[in-house]
């Protein structure tokens, strides 16, 4: 059985992720594939208790390292339960954001270093590094715009606005170190001139495995 398709989807808050991992889906199914949509963290029971930790308002006293090996442990859970098992049997996993965001919100804007980060969740992740990461750019000030016209805010999108816009620098620099890994969209762009961008990029993955 061929190995299948592993896809995340990354940037800061309120760049339109979900929207762009529905209309994914829609296409991959198109094409044949058996479609799993995941988020991080969360996507298990025990992720998404983990995640419920993470992101409570009322634990503002947690440090950054906690923060950090909260979030590989919700990694490590679902790639064990959900990510491995389905790309292993060939199907399609779109993930709404992985070990990147560690990278960026704990590696650069809580100051931990990417490499220190990226040492610690290599027990989690294995041998499932995502074949494509789309990074939605947008601006730390409209992302947290958009989310505070959604919803009441969790305790990671209620950081201050120079939080955010290191979350957001931290996004481009991350995609500068793996260009060839992470395609940059602008976030700011039509949701159909985006998706079409995506599913660009995803036919040519395809079109290369055949």
């Amino acid at each position: 059985m061929s190995r299948g398709i592993f896809i995340t989807m990354e940037g800061p808050d309120g760049s339109g992720k979900s929207t762009q991992i529905a209309l994914l889906k829609e296409y991959l199914e198109k094409e044949g594939y058996d479609v799993i949509i995941t988020r991080e963290p969360g996507g298990t029971k025990i992720s998404e208790n983990i995640r419920e930790v993470i992101l409570n308002p009322d634990y503002k006293e947690m440090s950054s390292v906690t923060e950090m090996m909260l979030y590989t442990s919700a990694r490590a859970q679902l790639i064990a339960e959900v990510i491995g098992p389905a790309i292993d049997s060939g199907k399609a996993v779109i993930s709404d954001r992985f070990v990147d965001s560690s990278l960026v919100y704990q590696g650069m804007a809580r100051g931990l270093g990417v490499e220190k980060v990226l040492e610690i969740n290599k027990l989690a992740i294995g041998d499932y590094m995502p074949d494509v990461t789309f990074m939605l750019d947008l601006p730390a000030e409209t992302g947290i715009a958009r989310k505070k016209d959604q919803k009441e805010l969790d305790r990671m999108e209620q950081e201050s606005l120079d939080f955010h816009r290191s979350v957001a620098e931290g996004y481009r620099q991350m995609a500068a170190r793996f260009p060839e890994r992470i395609k940059t969209i602008d976030a700011t762009l039509p949701i159909e001139e985006i998706c079409g961008i995506i599913k660009v990029r995803v036919k040519s993955l395809l079109d290369a495995r055949v």
